[in-house]
């Protein structure tokens, strides 16, 4: 809890909302890590990504705690890059002891002109090219999570061009289903990630890799998918996999080092998203690693997660300005505001669910059934439908959506030629521009005359 900017009242208001650094102030506006949203619209304009530095290193010291405590030694959270990708996050990654996986030659960068120590970092990634793994190699990238045959043989000749071994783990795809958005659903037999046990092509990969002169094989890393809530997901995963390395052993005398388990762990998005507990459940996971292992008669490997999502989703909130609002009687009502699928498509890519809220009127009655959209010339350009707002919302409101902290900068675009909002990260009580808002000269600065 915000001890530092919230007084009782407002902690004990606190319940009622669906992330614990936002509330309502006297003035019946949503504050957001003890800051007046109205003010920060005003401050830095709509729309805009607004960032909680304390919630952030509240959630990453949720999984060190929870990793020392049950599992010790050199196991580790890793911060999953893809969820939120920029230099001040990096920073904030590092201060905190946390491990990072990348996905792209543009996060690599990122991380690294951040003064990040790119040895921790896990490279991840089913279609690597040959200038991709150039240019992290270039940069000291510490692992690559290998995904398939080519790339493999492909790391072998650039590390045989450099005279170097390179640290790798194998994606290992254990057939396990999470009951989650099909669209975010990895650990299936016929994903497009990794390489699957159940069809006998793991152990042949595996053979593969312990064969090359530049190569070694310092695990196994597995995904089963995201936004996860139900209860045995990982564990049924883990389970799968420390009997995959207590096979390998017996087969090829290989005994896996490192057994990453990936990201996925959910987050509450609507009140009727559960409540996850990191700590509970990475005993759980503990518990269920340990007692396989001991089964298995194998030692406990090195555990490593991967949380993106987890780590910043509900640190985050975007604030919109209202441009228009169209009722149509007995039918529907919109309202419009200056943001859309170009800043967040999740809802335009797999129908996410966003909490959302009339900033500057949070004491009036939601009398109102809406779908709040955007202003993309695009039928599906929709941030949230059936949203309850007041009835006489209207242009100039500040409409706020919670929980966006993940997937939304990282997936944003400049469809209709829309310039991408700003970060404004928030630390102690002061908010600053992290990430400048993109101007229309920005747009057209690629442009070849």
């Amino acid at each position: 809890m915000r001890t530092g900017f919230f007084n009782e009242r407002e902690q004990i208001m606190n319940e009622n909302f669906i992330c614990e650094n936002i509330n309502v102030n006297e003035e019946g506006h949503l504050t957001f890590a003890g800051l007046d949203t109205s003010d920060l619209a005003a401050t830095f304009q709509t729309p805009v990504y607004l960032m909680d530095e304390e919630r952030i290193r509240v959630n990453c010291r949720a999984y060190t705690e929870a990793f020392k405590e049950h599992f010790g030694g050199e196991s580790r959270p890793l911060y999953a890059s893809k969820a939120n990708s920029f230099k001040y996050i990096y920073k904030i990654m590092k201060e905190e002891g946390m491990g990072i996986d990348v996905v792209s030659g543009g996060e690599i960068l990122c991380a690294y002109k951040a003064g990040y120590d790119l040895s921790k970092a896990f490279f991840h990634s089913n279609n690597k090219t040959d200038a991709d793994i150039a240019f992290a190699m270039d940069l000291g990238i510490g692992h690559f999570v290998v995904d398939g045959f080519e790339e493999l043989y492909a790391i072998e000749e650039e590390a045989a061009r450099r005279d170097m071994v390179q640290d790798i783990l194998l994606r290992i795809t254990p057939g396990i289903d999470p009951h989650t958005y099909v669209q975010v659903n990895t650990g299936t037999v016929d994903s497009k990630f990794g390489t699957a046990i159940e069809t006998g092509q793991a152990d042949e990969i595996i053979e593969a890799a312990l064969g090359l002169p530049h190569i070694h094989l310092n695990g196994f890393h597995c995904h089963v998918g995201s936004q996860v809530f139900a209860e045995d997901v990982f564990e049924r995963a883990a389970v799968v996999m420390v009997k995959y390395i207590a096979h390998i052993n017996r087969k090829y005398g290989y005994l896996a080092p490192i057994l990453n388990m990936g990201g996925g762990f959910g987050v509450r998005y609507v009140d009727t998203d559960p409540y996850l507990d990191v700590s509970k459940k990475i005993a759980d996971l503990a518990e269920a690693i340990h007692a396989t292992c001991e089964r298995e008669g194998i030692p406990v490997p090195t555990i490593i997660m991967e949380p993106g999502r987890s780590i910043v989703a509900d640190a985050g909130m975007t604030l919109y300005t209202v441009g228009s609002v169209k009722r149509i009687p007995y039918y529907k009502n919109y309202v419009s505001v200056d943001g859309g699928m170009s800043d967040n498509p999740r809802y335009a890519l797999y129908g996410s669910k966003y909490t959302c809220y009339t900033a500057n009127r949070m004491n009036e009655e939601r009398d109102m059934n809406c779908n709040v959209v955007g202003r993309c010339c695009e039928s599906g350009d929709i941030i949230q439908r059936d949203v309850q707002l007041p009835s006489d919302t209207q242009r100039g409101d500040i409409v706020a959506v919670c929980t966006t902290g993940a997937y939304n900068y990282s997936m944003a675009s400049n469809y209709n030629k829309i310039p991408m909002p700003p970060i404004v990260m928030i630390t102690d009580g002061q908010a600053k521009e992290v990430v400048r808002r993109q101007t229309f000269e920005d747009l057209i600065s690629l442009d070849v005359d």
